[in-house]
């Protein structure tokens, strides 16, 4: 099987469609997949033909879903709107800033006015989206083949109770049993810096290359190749290639790049 990896496209659906049909992704006749590893939507302005181009993939069984933590957030944000609905009317809920309520305000096809004075109707709008009805219960935690595994942010693992969208000096074990992991431990593992774990800590599966997103490739190239900043004019923002690891945010809201792999396995 042919696959088309990309990561991290947030809503910038023009973004990714030409990385895919840089790759061939169109006109390929053989049997292929594509492979999102998560946060397929929030901060770009073009959620709905994302969201079209998506759930068309997935009635064909050409989509395979890896669930990311702006999935995750965007079902924390519905279920406990009133919670972050002071917050968010006054921009500074974290779902102002990581685009969630952006996204939410795109499905709903609702204006913000509306969306706050209408509450239950924004939600339900937002619920009966496809991408929310049936995208986000389709998605995996995690895709293997026989030479890769696909993530988000990276495979659970042990470490320290503090909150898991801290990086900064955990300690982190492997977990020879991370397949059979629960629903908090992946939760907290598509916040990880893969990158970080596999290079730092030696976290990795052996004899397996573990793809990934949720961080951007120009944290590793800085980190571990000394090639450039992480954000500056010199970053490189290009697939991050690492021991039993590939990288492939681009930080696309950023950087104006979607990374696209082609795997065949």
């Amino acid at each position: 099987m042919r696959y088309y990896v990309v990561s991290d496209v947030h809503g910038y659906f023009s973004l990714m469609k030409q990385a895919l049909q840089e790759k061939g992704f169109f006109d390929d006749k053989e049997p292929h997949k594509l492979i999102l590893c998560g946060d397929m939507l929030d901060r770009g302005k073009e959620a709905l033909e994302m969201q079209e181009f998506m759930i068309n993939l997935l009635h064909n069984n050409e989509l395979i879903f890896i669930r990311g933590n702006h999935e995750d957030l965007m079902i924390d944000m519905l279920d406990r709107f009133e919670d972050y609905r002071e917050g968010i009317s006054l921009g500074f809920s974290h779902h102002n800033s990581n685009g969630t309520w952006g996204t939410a305000l795109q499905l709903s096809r609702m204006d913000e006015l509306s969306a706050l004075h209408n509450t239950q109707e924004f939600i339900n709008k937002t619920k009966e989206s496809d991408f929310y009805k049936e995208l986000i219960p389709a998605s995996v935690d995690y895709f293997e083949t026989e030479n890769y595994i696909f993530v988000h942010g990276w495979i659970p693992c042990f470490t320290e109770d503090i909150p898991v969208w801290y990086c900064g000096n955990r300690h982190f074990e492997f977990n020879p049993d991370w397949r059979n992991s629960g629903k908090q431990d992946w939760d907290n593992a598509r916040w990880f810096n893969g990158m970080k774990l596999a290079g730092l800590y030696d976290i990795v599966e052996q004899g397996k290359k573990i793809v990934c997103g949720h961080w951007h490739t120009s944290y590793g190239h800085s980190r571990f190749e000394n090639k450039g900043s992480e954000f500056e004019d010199d970053a490189d923002f290009s697939p991050y290639y690492g021991k039993n690891i590939i990288a492939i945010d681009a930080c696309t809201a950023h950087s104006g790049l979607v990374n696209c792999l082609i795997i065949e396995d």
